[in-house]
């Protein structure tokens, strides 16, 4: 449908190189990122021509991200815009230095063009270069939105259809901005900022639900985003909060009004998920598998999250039935799906028979071998898996005690745990077998690594249970630990990040922002660095936000 006005009109262009990038970051095939990529160049030049000449050649030429058009490329056939569903012709009067509305669409089209082509090419491009290419076009297309917010006041402009989407394009860019950037701790944030970013975590979530729930071109992004913020970001990069009630909002409307949407469907089942409903949570995913087969990558999702679903409930031989799929299937990160399929192999008791004859040491031996790179670097949890398999590359190796469940609190998934009463006693007696094994076993060089992170896990099991006083001795137990530990070294600031959430569940905030600032200041270059440091960074935030909406008194946490 959108393919036959690509060359011509610029929402055309934009709406269908977006459509042909999600699929490409789905897929992963080299093919699709570049032919996406191609696509959104070409959008980009579509809205280029229907910038203002001055703007184009002037005031944002520097922030064209490396491919602005030349200016004789600005001109246009009005003729073929105002053709368009979404007529802008007179609906409200030219804004000084904006130019007319057509040309104000232009910018906040160009601007996602950019944004869309640097996530290209951090997927495409490996070379230090491209990396910085990618980052200039995100700079560029910020700059662009900020100069464009300053515009947008209210009461400037009447209100109309075509001022809606012009107010949802920006809402969208600046509050996807505000929102990702006030996630960074505060050390990078310091970097951003000296490059001219900002973040304001509440100000970027208040454009977005603006954005979501104004009827505009973009709702349905804005709405898209905030869902993944709030079920997927605030667990994977943050504590995980307990009210749904945002989530949900959003998300009903529009599964009532499409009830058979795949999209919908794997929100609807993260959201329960997330609140502890396990098994309601696995419906919504193979329903959302069966209502579509036209895009797997959908049912790849789906796969990921069943996965984990059946880990929660120990139910292991399934949890590895869909990750072997994923291996097979899904491009993504074929290190990680081999490494779980052996994780979860590896919880099961040594007499039990293995699906398809696989053994978890051979597998954990294959991991190192599909190491991929994205933008430059290899996936954090790529190179976590790699280490903790390596183990297994000696004749005589040791086992991972518990690598599903180590995996597990990588993804923050013990927070679903602790909804679950019978989930957790399950968990619990794992890791207390576990930790008869390795006081039986011969001592080892990964000995105290292993106890440690038996520990770690079964503190926060206990700090669920509501046994905080044992929880506590854990975690303290595994940062006596600290000079003992050989390999392992992210426990100790985990550990210390997991005490300071239990006093901050017991009032005792001074002590946590002591544990949270020495987890932060004093351990550097371990596993999974930057998830932990933003895990520290939300407590921190959080702890401040109370502070000042309590009216204390004293230094900021952060």
């Amino acid at each position: 449908m959108l393919q036959p006005r690509a060359k011509e009109s610029m929402y055309h262009a934009l709406i269908y190189a977006t459509i042909l990038e999600m699929q490409a970051m789905m897929t992963f095939e080299h093919e699709d990122i570049v032919h996406a990529g191609h696509t959104m160049k070409e959008a980009q030049e579509i809205c280029q021509r229907f910038r203002r000449k001055s703007i184009a050649a002037g005031n944002f030429s520097s922030r064209s991200g490396g491919d602005a058009c030349t200016e004789g490329e600005s001109s246009y056939s009005k003729g073929s815009w105002r053709q368009d569903h979404w007529v802008l012709s007179s609906a409200y009067p030219r804004v000084p230095n904006l130019g007319s509305p057509e040309e104000q669409h232009a910018e906040v089209c160009y601007a996602e063009c950019l944004l869309h082509r640097a996530a290209l090419t951090f997927l495409q491009d490996e070379n230090m270069v491209n990396f910085i290419k990618g980052g200039i076009k995100v700079r560029s297309s910020y700059l662009i939105y900020r100069d464009l917010n300053s515009f947008i006041q209210p009461n400037q402009l009447p209100a109309s259809s075509a001022r809606a989407h012009l107010e949802g394009g920006i809402a969208l860019g600046i509050g996807a901005f505000n929102l990702t950037l006030s996630l960074f701790p505060p050390r990078i944030l310091k970097l951003l900022e000296f490059a001219g970013f900002s973040g304001d975590k509440e100000y970027g979530l208040r454009q977005l639900h603006q954005g979501a729930t104004t009827p505009n071109l973009r709702a349905l992004l804005c709405t898209m985003l905030l869902l993944c913020y709030y079920t997927f970001l605030t667990f994977i990069l943050g504590i995980g909060e307990d009210d749904f009630t945002e989530a949900e909002a959003l998300l009903s409307p529009y599964l009532s009004r499409y009830p058979t949407s795949a999209i919908f469907l794997f929100f609807a089942g993260r959201i329960e998920e997330i609140k502890g409903n396990i098994s309601e949570a696995i419906k919504k995913f193979e329903e959302g598998c069966s209502v579509q087969q036209a895009w797997k990558q959908f049912h790849h999702m789906c796969y990921w999250e069943l996965m984990w679903c059946f880990a929660y409930k120990g139910m292991w031989k399934m949890a590895y039935f869909y990750a072997d799929l994923l291996s097979k299937e899904n491009r993504w990160s074929k290190a990680m799906y081999v490494y779980m399929k052996a994780a979860f192999l590896s919880m099961l008791p040594p007499e039990e028979p293995r699906p398809f004859g696989e053994e978890e040491a051979e597998l954990f031996r294959q991991v190192s071998s599909f190491k991929q790179k994205i933008a430059g670097k290899s996936p954090p949890t790529e190179k976590f898996a790699i280490r903790k398999a390596r183990r297994y590359k000696a004749s005589e190796h040791v086992p991972l005690p518990v690598a599903a469940l180590e995996m597990m609190y990588m993804w923050n998934g013990f927070t679903v745990l602790g909804k679950r009463q019978e989930l957790l006693e399950g968990t619990l007696e794992t890791l207390t077998q576990a930790e008869k094994r390795l006081q039986e076993v011969p001592a080892s060089e990964y000995q105290v690594d292993d106890q440690c992170l038996v520990l770690l896990l079964k503190g926060l099991v206990l700090k669920h249970l509501h046994s905080p006083a044992e929880a506590e001795a854990c975690f303290s137990a595994v940062h006596g630990s600290e000079k003992r530990i050989r390999y392992d070294h992210y426990l100790v600031p985990n550990a210390l990040l997991e005490l300071s959430l239990l006093y901050v569940a017991q009032g005792r905030s001074e002590e946590a922002v002591k544990l949270l600032r020495r987890a932060k200041n004093n351990y550097k270059n371990y596993s999974m660095e930057s998830r932990t440091l933003f895990r520290i960074h939300a407590v921190l935030s959080k702890l401040k936000a109370n502070q000042e909406e309590n009216g204390a008194d004293g230094a900021s946490p952060s």
